[in-house]
């Protein structure tokens, strides 16, 4: 999603009968225009006219950064799991050949 970013808010509320403190979340899809907002940043929305099916926020400014550094660790992360996916693939299909050739049926004598 280009210019986009997943917004999650967190509020604490008290349940009516049994006074437990419960953690409630809700998930917005907000519009960055400079493609500026990582994973885990503290961000401030607004509220704007319908942008697409599901975006109906701005991310006006960005609070707070987060702690850890992500660009670096997507690169890591795309790099080991394109291994594990060319090594998933051609994996099962030597598995899968050497047991289409045990499991044909013999030929009767």
């Amino acid at each position: 999603m280009d210019k986009t970013v997943v917004v999650m808010i967190e509020r604490l509320v008290r349940h009516p009968l049994y006074k437990k403190v419960i953690r409630k979340r809700s998930k917005f899809y907000a519009h960055d225009e400079g493609n500026e907002c990582r994973i885990g940043d503290i961000v401030e929305v607004m509220e704007t006219r319908p942008l697409s099916k599901l975006k109906r926020w701005r991310v006006v400014r960005i609070i707070q950064r987060a702690k850890v550094t992500l660009p670096i660790a997507r690169e890591e992360v795309s790099e080991e799991t394109e291994e594990q996916l060319l090594e998933e693939v051609l994996a099962p299909t030597s598995a899968t050949e050497t047991h289409e050739e045990k499991s044909q049926p013999q030929e009767p004598f």
